[in-house]
């Protein structure tokens, strides 16, 4: 009796260090976030470059000529993006408070042809807990506080190019620190190439997408068609949750712009998007296995805007997508994985 009473007692003592370290490690990331976020865009931008670097190795093109000519090529887009969209986000800002009378004249309107049909609604009520502008304001806001962390370009920047060089060591130095010299442990490669691909084509996806929207909205002759593009890129790395969050501002403007009508085929249009990125392409070159469910994306985005602010709700679903893939290739953390999964993978583990 006296050692299942000691047992417990250690058990809980050390349930406590661990929430303990667990707090003090959250508290110093949310402290240095701003110094950590341009490390972590590095990253990612360092691992979704890496494959073209390799690619020109296989032609025999020396390294430090493909890390100069990607980075250049990177750096000119972002700046050539930032300028664009920076002066939309100004005009925007600039007709928010317009655009927000509009819109409260429309859901006026709105509340006006309901009551003709038995349905009331307050409209000072409504108005007052509900601000028909708030989507572009948030856009605009996601979108400025990106602004603000890429004012770090230069640090940003290099840090990837330190990256591209080391990325060839990384898995033999990975193997070297849990002291595995023979490179054993095939989970440590399988865990790499499992980021790798997903950051990679993830990316890829969410350019396609932004790509597609904008030039729907263009067609349309819908203004700041730029920056709804470059949203819908961005909010693409967030399954479900995201693809709505961009589709509402740009509906929002139509109604004004275009009427609702137009609003309607726009918004049938980015569901026609979504729904064929999400659902086709992405499982294509994916696969099914690495979903992640409903709740935890929108659990995922409060706890990485919390801790890491703009960017890290930009960066939250490929966290936790890089820590999901981490436990799938340990056996202890497997059943963790699969809490984290979306009920497709649950399905097609089970007739596994």
């Amino acid at each position: 009796m006296l050692s299942m009473g000691t047992g417990l007692k250690s058990g809980v003592v050390k349930s406590i260090l661990v929430m303990a370290g667990i707090v003090i490690v959250l508290a110093g990331v949310k402290t240095a976030a701003a110094l950590l976020v341009p490390f972590l865009l590095a990253t990612f931008i360092a691992i979704i470059c890496n494959p073209i670097i390799v690619k020109a190795s296989q032609y025999n093109i020396p390294k430090g000529i493909s890390v100069v000519f990607v980075i250049l090529i990177f750096v000119a887009i972002v700046l050539s993006l930032g300028g664009l969209v920076g002066k939309s986000l100004t005009e925007l800002s600039q007709l928010l408070p317009q655009y927000r009378t509009q819109l409260q004249d429309q859901f006026i309107w709105l509340t006006e042809k309901l009551s003709e049909y038995n349905i009331h609604l307050s409209t000072g009520v409504v108005l007052e807990y509900f601000d028909p502008a708030a989507a572009m304001g948030l856009a605009t806001d996601i979108l400025g506080g990106l602004g603000g962390v890429m004012a770090n370009l230069f640090l940003i920047i290099l840090a990837s190019i330190f990256m591209l060089f080391e990325s060839s060591s990384i898995s033999r130095k990975l193997h070297l620190a849990v002291d595995d010299p023979d490179m054993r442990i095939s989970q440590i490669d399988r865990f790499l190439d499992s980021v790798n691909n997903y950051l990679a084509i993830k990316t890829l996806v969410s350019i396609a997408t932004g790509i597609l929207v904008a030039t729907m909205l263009w067609a349309f002759g819908l203004q700041f068609y730029p920056l709804w593009g470059v949203l819908a890129f961005l909010l693409n790395y967030i399954p479900n949750i995201g693809s709505i969050i961009a589709a509402v501002p740009a509906m929002s403007l139509a109604i004004l712009q275009l009427g609702p009508g137009a609003a309607g085929v726009i918004g049938l249009g980015y569901l026609g998007i979504n729904a064929i990125m999400g659902n086709i392409v992405e499982p294509k070159y994916l696969g099914k296995g690495l979903g992640l469910s409903t709740l935890v994306v929108f659990l995922s985005l409060i706890f990485w805007g919390w801790l890491l602010g703009t960017a890290g709700m930009l960066l939250s679903v490929p966290l936790t997508m890089i820590f999901k893939i981490g436990l799938e290739n340990s056996d202890e953390g497997r059943w963790l994985a699969v809490l984290l999964s979306g009920d497709e993978e649950d399905t097609s583990q089970q007739k596994t």
